[in-house]
């Protein structure tokens, strides 16, 4: 395996690193202002002025959809290629959607363009890629464990030319976002069926289609991550075309598979340019603070932790290059372990990084003056997002006990 980057991928990390410093970093502050302004008048979920210029900037330099790989509708990057991207952007909470490269609509774009229809690409996935809509992912259920996705009890009964829709779903990620047109949706058309990885399909859905209902907005440590964020969503009676199931009934796993595997290469990293950036301030506080006399990179227990952060993230990013390497080379399907490993490895280092990054902040590390508090909620949350830890240890153990069964 050859990690190193090709001159088309230099290149392209050149440029972005370039975009990054001039527009990105500068216009975090203009966007939380935005989003504060927009909240003293009671709607914190409008679109902000400056994320919109911002991706025409993007879009004219040609940085945008740059996932996609082996697709017509991509920058034609292998997962490998993109990773290396990908890091970059997740430097800052703003950059994934300037560059139209955020979740979750890389995945439902992922999605469509694998599993849809030509007339389901036309309806969402075009507007997607332009950037004039956003999506949302209905999966996770409040009354189940929806770790186990067999437990889903989402409804979906074919009734003539239509399905019927009835749930209640939450993290829904998207939802509360005027943007947020359509959603993918899982849910179950034959519970009945003796496979339980049989019964559930995915469906489209109209955010606006009767009967389609946002309950409220969740907070994630008390962020609403507004204005895209997190909603719950009552699913009541809502009917849609037969023709908006999406490969047909009973392949929700087999899309789910298909979705989540470049969907968890680009969290991880998304969550090691996070790291990269926390490290960076630790040690610039570090550098500038003294405690005891003494500057507090001199205190033998920060340099500890500086130089265990940099084995983390490297140990990180390269497991994750590795799986990326394996998706190319091998398909998802062989290189589910590695996946499994870097969706536990990646969220577990990246909180322990911004943690260790707060503790050089002092009292600051815990205030929104710095992005630390913010970026620990959301590494927090991604040992959630696409299977919880405990699930993916299970995976990872089985895999290995699996080799020894025939000894």
């Amino acid at each position: 395996m050859d990690f190193a980057h090709s001159e088309k991928v230099r290149a392209l990390q050149q440029r972005l690193n370039a975009f990054m410093d001039q527009h990105i970093y500068p216009n975090e502050a203009r966007f939380d202002a935005e989003v504060e302004e927009n909240r003293k008048k009671g709607n914190p979920w409008m679109p902000t002025k400056v994320i919109d210029e911002l991706k025409e900037k993007a879009r004219a330099e040609g940085l945008w959809n740059l996932f996609l790989p082996e697709s017509k509708f991509g920058a034609g990057l292998t997962n490998l290629e993109y990773a290396p991207l990908c890091e970059i952007m997740g430097r800052s909470p703003i950059a994934p959607e300037v560059f139209n490269c955020s979740a979750p609509d890389t995945g439902n774009m992922e999605v469509l363009v694998r599993y849809g229809s030509p007339e389901q690409q036309s309806q969402w996935l075009l507007p997607l890629l332009e950037g004039k809509i956003r999506s949302g992912f209905a999966m996770t259920e409040p009354a189940v464990a929806s770790s186990d996705a067999t437990n889903i009890e989402a409804s979906i009964v074919r009734d003539g030319d239509h399905y019927v829709i009835n749930a209640r779903k939450w993290w829904t990620s998207g939802a509360p976002d005027p943007r947020c047109k359509i959603l993918i949706f899982m849910g179950k058309t034959s519970p009945d069926n003796v496979n339980r990885h049989q019964q559930q399909s995915m469906i489209l859905v109209p955010m606006d289609a009767p009967g389609v209902r946002r309950v409220r907005a969740l907070t994630v440590f008390g962020y609403d991550h507004a204005p895209h964020g997190h909603g719950e969503v009552d699913f009541k009676d809502v009917r849609v075309p037969v023709s908006n199931i999406l490969l047909g009934e009973g392949r929700g796993f087999e899309i789910a598979q298909g979705r989540l595997g470049p969907g968890r290469i680009h969290h991880c990293m998304r969550l090691i340019g996070l790291a990269e950036r926390s490290l960076d301030l630790m040690c610039k506080r570090a550098l500038k603070r003294v405690a005891f006399h003494r500057p507090v990179a001199d205190q033998g227990v920060t340099r500890e932790r500086i130089a265990n952060a940099r084995m983390l993230i490297d140990q990180a990013r390269f497991l994750t290059l590795n799986a990326a390497w394996m998706m190319d080379t091998a398909g998802n399907k062989v290189a589910k372990k590695e996946i499994a490993m870097i969706k536990v490895v990646a969220p577990n280092m990246a909180c322990q990084v911004i943690d260790w990054a707060i503790q050089v902040h002092g009292g600051g590390g815990v205030s929104d003056d710095f992005p630390l508090a913010h970026a620990y909620a959301h590494a927090r949350t991604l040992r959630f997002a696409d299977g919880p830890d405990e699930v993916h240890r299970n995976q990872i153990a089985k895999y290995e006990l699996g080799r020894h069964l025939d000894q």
